[in-house]
């Protein structure tokens, strides 16, 4: 009776992730700590790039801003999802559920570019390093952040402003954790056959191209490691372009499946899983993978806290 009084307002109902899972209670806690590590990677992350003034460069200014969505991507999704497992309450407003959808849209996108930028960051310190202060500037980096984030915009508001506007002649039940416009607009009797085309446009715009250009600076990067002298020289190029390659692999695979395999929208648990791993798992992992492979990041790291302990003889 709850459910179907619910069902005739205008809200939604989130099932959540896996609803048949017999261990939703471990599951639950055990992203809530995915979480709780998240904000602190993240948030430790920004701080030591904020504080320490030889983390003040266009590959951590860029840095700085992945932290930043990744941070607010996994809270876009996970305390609305543990808040509804434990109130027993799955409901989402229609204005929460299309500020979800575009939040969560434009973190997504804003990544994608983000990614791609990045790699264009490397290609230039290790293809043209003389020139690197001058071609990374500030300006640079500052508008490379801007096109991110209003382009990220853009076409978050397009994709949501035309998956809300259909009316919903199915019970407003989506099968997900989060509002996620293909399974939103399952929920509509009207021929969506355009908008799944469009989709298609628009991942090619929003991933394949991106990532085109991601591999097209790696294989210049290479070229140039292969023909450098130095082993140091080379280790050290390695070294800075294995944690972007890491995180572009996290971020991109997931993406590619879900938007572009052949039956996709044929298989939501499968897209759950995957989402999971984009918007909750990548989130964790991507402070940790530049943490643990950046020696940078590690001696900022241990100069704050030898400084929050002083010595005491």
């Amino acid at each position: 009776m709850e459910q179907n009084n619910e069902t005739m307002t205008t809200d939604f109902i989130l099932l959540g992730l896996w609803p048949e899972f017999h261990h939703l209670i471990v599951l639950t806690c055990l992203i809530l700590l995915v979480y709780f590590l998240a904000v602190v990677a993240n948030a430790v992350l920004l701080l030591l790039i904020w504080l320490d003034s030889r983390l003040h460069s266009p590959m951590y200014f860029l840095l700085s801003q992945l932290s930043f969505i990744d941070f607010a991507l996994i809270s876009t999704t996970v305390p609305k999802m543990v808040t509804n497992f434990f109130s027993g309450k799955r409901t989402i407003s229609q204005v929460g559920c299309g500020a979800q959808i575009f939040i969560s849209l434009t973190l997504g996108i804003a990544e994608c570019l983000l990614l791609t930028f990045m790699s264009y960051d490397r290609y230039i310190a290790i293809c043209n390093p003389l020139r690197y202060s001058v071609i990374m500037s500030h300006t640079i980096c500052t508008q490379m952040v801007l096109v991110s984030w209003a382009g990220g915009a853009v076409m978050s508001l397009a994709h949501t402003a035309y998956a809300m506007h259909f009316p919903m002649c199915h019970p407003r039940v989506i099968p997900h954790f989060l509002c996620e416009v293909m399974a939103l607009l399952k929920l509509t009797c009207e021929d969506i056959s355009v908008y799944v085309k469009s989709v298609v446009v628009s991942t090619f715009l929003v991933v394949l191209i991106p990532l085109s250009l991601i591999v097209a600076s790696y294989t210049l990067i290479f070229h140039a490691v292969l023909h450098m002298n130095s082993l140091e020289g080379k280790n050290k190029a390695l070294a800075t372009c294995s944690s972007h390659l890491c995180v572009v692999s996290l971020y991109f695979g997931p993406a590619i499946l879900v938007y572009m395999r052949p039956g996709s929208s044929t298989t939501p648990k499968l897209n759950q899983s995957l989402f999971m791993f984009n918007a909750i798992l990548t989130p964790m992992l991507n402070p940790l993978i530049y943490s643990l492979r950046n020696k940078d990041v590690i001696a900022a790291l241990k100069n704050a806290v030898i400084s929050r302990c002083p010595y005491k003889g």
